[in-house]
């Protein structure tokens, strides 16, 4: 079936190695820097699952945003230094460290993700509902196929 179908190879290698991310993600930090936020895309993943679920691993984070763990120490050594999250020893287990939101971090929420959505929309204007169903179903069936 796929060998029919003509397609650009090179378009789809850039779609599916993140050229479409990569430019979601500078039109996010634009955003988040127009709307004076000192956080990244990056660090807006981490604490967007914070926000579901507060005191969590390190690891479990890492799973959650697809980032390796020296990634994950040094985006949250500069979350803590930017005071939005905290590290707190694990009661249970004193090798490991639970990641907390602070104050400030928890004051983020309803305005990052004002920005997010906006920014979302800015991204998928002039897509259909049926085009963005497609779209989700067939990154999802990539995604199966590639993941480890």
């Amino acid at each position: 079936m796929i060998e029919q179908f003509n397609f650009d190879i090179q378009l789809i290698f850039a779609i599916l190695n993140g050229k479409v991310s990569a430019a979601i993600n500078r039109k996010l930090s634009r955003n988040f820097r127009l709307n004076d936020m000192e956080i990244t895309p990056e660090q807006w993943t981490v604490l967007l699952y914070l926000w579901e679920k507060d005191g969590v691993t390190q690891q479990e984070l890492c799973n959650a945003t697809f980032k390796d763990k020296p990634s994950m120490t040094r985006l949250i050594d500069n979350m803590e230094r930017q005071h939005l999250v905290i590290r707190v020893p694990d009661k249970k287990d004193r090798r490991t460290n639970k990641i907390h939101l602070t104050e400030n971090g928890k004051k983020l929420e309803e305005k990052a993700r004002f920005i997010a959505n906006k920014t979302l929309k800015e991204a998928l204007h002039g897509l259909t509902l049926e085009e963005l169903r497609i779209s989700q179903e067939v990154l999802r069936k990539i995604f199966t196929n590639t993941k480890d």
